[in-house]
Parts: structure tokens; C-alpha cells; sequence
């Protein structure tokens, strides 16, 4: 893991994040990547959630739809943080600058996940409604967005360092897509059924440990809990931890 942060690495970091932030609203890749996600959240939140008809003040809907909206999305977003960098060369010229590969990673990752911030800050239209039609928990919703917001990040670590593992970004949406597949059905009964039976308790409470539902679902409902959060801190920093490996390595070669 690298060293305390110093003032200059942040500036290096910054300057990183304010390009590639720049660089998604120079392509037609935000507009599109916005514009598909808002419409999924809604289709999702208002036909398959039945939002109307559960006639509820929630936004229980909205958010239980969120890992497989993030699990084709994000890869789909990730896909090109590296992979594009390898592929037209430009990585190389990178890495001549005055920055560490974990600089990059780190700057890189945090426009990505500001980018996916500002997607779903856009579907506060959503919140607004809630509340007008009645009296929700805004500290539960809240509580979601976090929530959402932290497993957008796990996504998005994970497609980054696929995405520095190869050159091409169709196989490093494949790759990613499958491995958030398994963080997600990682907690799913069906999964766990097969382990069932054969397998202590404490190695079931394990594997579902690992799933980005089981940690999503309580804090979508409100409840905070400390654990939830240092598991998707950690997961995003062992996940970025791992591209700085990666990006080493591939310089090295």
C-alpha cells in the first residue's frame, strides 16, 4: 500500500480526476451513459418495482434494482480506464509524467466514481416525488443513496482493474460483468444451498460475507452499520491496490 499521502501526490491525484472528468463530457459517453441509466432507474423503480401500486412512501424500489443496474453499467463505463489507455498506446506517455501508477489509478478511479455520483445525484426528481406524494424516512433514502453510491464504487474498482489487465475492453466488460456476478449471487440462498449441508456455518457466513447484496440490503433500509462500510472501503482499496500492481507489472514488461 503506498506511503501517507502527501499535499503534492493529492495536487498529482487532482489533476488526474480533472481531466478524466473533462474527458467523459468531450465524448457523446456521458450523455449516453446518463440517459440510459435514468431511464433504467425509472423503468425499473415504476413497472418492475411497482411503485404506485405498493402504495408505500419508500424508495424501496428504486433501490433494489441498483446491483444489476451497476453490474452491466459501471463495467460498461469501467471498461476504458485502462483498456483504451493500453490499447492506443497512451499509457506509456502517462507513466513518463512526474506521477506514480497509484496516483493514476487513484485519480483515475475517483473521476469514474464522481461520474456515476452525478448519474445517480440526477435522479433526485425520484426523492422529490416521494415526498410529495407523502411523508418517507429522508434518513433511510439517504441511507440509500450512500449505500448505492459505495457499491457503484466496488463495481467500478473491480471493472478498473480488469480493464488494466488487458487491452481490450470488450473482454474487460466480459471479466468484469462475471466477477461482479459473483460478488452479487455470492449471498443468494441458491448459492448458498449448494454449499449447504457440507459446509460449516461459519465458511457459509463467509462466502456470504462477501456479496454486495448482503451488505447493500441493510443500509438501503437505513441501518448504518460500521461493518457495511469498511467492507466497501476496503473492497474498493484492495480492488485499486491490485490495478497498481497490475499497472507495475505491465511496466515492467
Amino acid at each position: 500500500m503506498p506511503s501517507s499521502l502527501t499535499l503534492e501526490s493529492a495536487r498529482r491525484i487532482g489533476v488526474i480526476f480533472k481531466r478524466e472528468l473533462a474527458g467523459y463530457f468531450a465524448t457523446p459517453i456521458a450523455a449516453v451513459f446518463l440517459v440510459i441509466f435514468l431511464m433504467l432507474a425509472g423503468a425499473f423503480t415504476f413497472y418492475l418495482g411497482n411503485f404506485f401500486e405498493r402504495d408505500q412512501a419508500d424508495l424501496l424500489p428504486f433501490f433494489t434494482f441498483h446491483p444489476w443496474l451497476y453490474l452491466v453499467l459501471i463495467p460498461a463505463l469501467a471498461m476504458r480506464l485502462w483498456a483504451e489507455e493500453r490499447r492506443g498506446g497512451t499509457i506509456e506517455l502517462l507513466f513518463t509524467l512526474p506521477v506514480t501508477p497509484w496516483e493514476a489509478v487513484v485519480g483515475k478511479f475517483l473521476a469514474a466514481w464522481c461520474f456515476t455520483g452525478l448519474a445517480l445525484a440526477l435522479t433526485f426528481p425520484l426523492w422529490l416525488t416521494v415526498n410529495v406524494l407523502g411523508e418517507p424516512d429522508n434518513g433511510v433514502i439517504l441511507a440509500g443513496y450512500l449505500g448505492s453510491l459505495l457499491m457503484a464504487g466496488g463495481f467500478m474498482a473491480i471493472g478498473s482493474c480488469v480493464s488494466a489487465f488487458t487491452k481490450n475492453q470488450v473482454i474487460a466488460f466480459v471479466i468484469s460483468v462475471v466477477v461482479g456476478l459473483g460478488f452479487v449471487l455470492s449471498g443468494f440462498p441458491l448459492v448458498l444451498d449448494v454449499f449447504r449441508g457440507w459446509m460449516p456455518h461459519v465458511v457459509l457466513d463467509l462466502i456470504s460475507s462477501f456479496s454486495f447484496l448482503t451488505h447493500f440490503h441493510d443500509v438501503s433500509r437505513g441501518v448504518i452499520d460500521l461493518r457495511d462500510l469498511v467492507y466497501f472501503v476496503s473492497l474498493i482499496g484492495v480492488w485499486l491496490f491490485a490495478t497498481a500492481l497490475i499497472l507495475e507489472w505491465k511496466k515492467a514488461e
